[in-house]
């Protein structure tokens, strides 16, 4: 029997656990990595092109005066820094805006056309900076902004998403921790991939090049999406859920409305509210608002006291980056897997609680969702440690943050730059326990709710410890940026003890918001 799109996804994942290495999951994988080599290609030569086109357009009003570097002036790197700045701006935008229209795409289409969509306009984008930087100058400044606007439909946010649900789709309850971070581990390695040879070959070949094989990728990652990412059905992701009678806008921004508090009924009948995502979605804001500025913290830290060159900061973020996604390819699913059956065996016995999420949607869901609930009973168990899990990560990361404060040599950067990754578990952790603390029906809003908490929460952190950084260089202390850094990992971590899982036995109740 041949899988075409009426076949249930559950089928197809049965068949392909015979054969691992071409299984669902890891073709998600391979996505990942091809889409982030992509996307990272040209996030180094694309500095160079803004200088060189600044470069350009002031020796269009102005005397060449033989300096041995024509392009090293105070007016050039002005405004190639106010052109970075627009730029990162825009793509910030851009990006959130993508974000929904990215869940609205996975609700109307399923992930798998979501996803070709998301690689074939960013393809488009390249192919529109390589005339920007064909043309030169201003105009090619403006031809290169103004390809930004593409990203609103297609772009890195979106397809992060989209990689996210799919992902969460293939593989069982139990193991949808694990392949978060598996997931974001190949992105991270396709971004060292991407940085590494980008750079290379903007020198060996020109500038113009790596846009040129970025947009090659880009259209080799649609084509691969269209052929080999599982297709899944749209109406099975909202399985369950009651038919509301809600404007399309509200449709739209459907995510956010999951973070809202639930209503619970408990056991003895008891109508209660339950705060568990409410307090996850604060703890894990909080969370990247601490982490999301320490890479950069550390290079700005490092060049300042240490006067690193850019080749070692290079270096610096390179191991980074491969630490990262060693650590969550290969580690962190172990480490997952341990501690969920260590938190099982703590039970000594208990019969196993009933999942409040499963049993207030078992006459909702299809035959295929119940199927997938029978293959694995114990798919629930100890599931509490991911939320262990989730707030020592922010302990551990915490520490290692201050303890940077205390480097007084050079070799004492690296090994903070070594560290900092083994705590990098938290995202694709919160993501694993908001689809546990919801209905199935809302797991896709749920996971596109979180990215969007992530990514409001690293622009906040860009203008809050950006200005703090500034604000100890002033009085030459810079180093206290780190134990700011850690206080507020520690604040998320208070909050996420507020955020549990709803008792055993309650049930989530589903409202009609239309009747309300």
């Amino acid at each position: 029997m041949t899988i075409d799109e009426s076949t249930p996804l559950l089928q197809e994942h049965l068949r392909t656990e015979k054969a691992p290495r071409f299984s669902a999951a890891n073709r998600i994988l391979v996505a990942g990595f091809l889409i982030s080599v992509a996307l990272s290609f040209t996030q180094v030569p694309i500095l160079y092109v803004f200088r060189r086109m600044e470069c350009e357009e002031f020796y269009k009003h102005h005397i060449f005066d033989n300096t041995p570097d024509r392009c090293k002036r105070a007016e050039i790197d002005s405004g190639t820094a106010a052109q970075v700045s627009i730029l990162g701006l825009s793509t910030t935008f851009c990006g959130v805006l993508n974000l929904f229209f990215a869940g609205w795409q996975i609700g109307r289409w399923g992930p798998r056309r979501a996803l070709v969509l998301q690689t074939a306009f960013p393809a488009l984008r390249v192919a529109i900076q390589v005339v920007g930087v064909t043309v030169g100058a201003r105009e090619g400044i403006v031809i290169v902004q103004s390809s930004q606007i593409v990203s609103l439909i297609g772009g890195m946010s979106g397809y992060l998403l989209v990689l996210n649900t799919a992902a969460g789709e293939v593989v069982e309850p139990s193991e949808r921790t694990a392949m978060f971070g598996m997931l974001q581990g190949s992105v991270m390695l396709g971004t060292a991939v991407g940085y590494l040879l980008g750079g290379i070959i903007g020198d060996a070949y020109g500038i113009r090049r790596p846009f040129e094989i970025a947009t090659v990728i880009f259209s080799l990652s649609s084509v691969y999406s269209m052929f080999f990412i599982p297709y899944i059905d749209p109406k099975s992701l909202h399985e369950g859920a009651k038919e509301t009678k809600q404007p399309r806008w509200s449709k739209f921004l459907g995510g956010v409305r999951v973070l809202c508090p639930k209503r619970l009924r408990l056991g003895n009948g008891r109508a209660m509210t339950h705060y568990g995502i409410t307090f996850l979605a604060l703890g894990v804001f909080m969370g990247v608002l601490a982490t999301g500025y320490a890479p950069m913290l550390i290079q700005m830290y490092a060049t300042a006291a240490f006067n690193f060159l850019p080749s070692e900061n290079g270096y610096l973020m390179a191991t980074n980056s491969l630490i990262r996604g060693f650590f969550l390819l290969v580690l962190f699913p172990k480490t997952i897997t341990a501690g969920r059956a260590w938190f099982s065996s703590k039970q000594d016995g208990h019969i196993e609680a009933v999942d409040p999420v499963r049993e207030s949607s078992d006459d909702m869901v299809g035959p295929e969702e119940q199927a997938r609930a029978s293959l694995n009973s114990c798919s629930q168990s100890g599931r509490e440690f991911d939320l262990f899990f989730l707030r020592w990560s922010l302990v551990f990361d915490g520490l290692v943050t201050a303890s940077t404060a205390f480097a007084t040599e050079g070799w004492h950067i690296y090994l903070a730059g070594f560290l900092l990754p083994l705590a990098s578990g938290s995202a694709p952790t919160s993501k694993g326990v908001v689809t546990e603390m919801c209905l199935p029906s809302e797991r896709a809003e749920a996971l596109q709710a979180m990215t969007l908490v992530e990514n409001v929460a690293m622009l906040s952190t860009l203008g809050l410890f950006g200005f703090i950084f500034s604000s100890f260089s002033m009085v030459g202390k810079t180093y206290l940026t780190f134990y700011c850094n850690a206080a507020v990992a520690l604040a998320a971590v208070a909050v996420l003890l507020f955020s549990h899982f709803p008792p055993p036995g309650s049930k989530l109740e589903v409202t009609d918001e239309s009747e309300e």
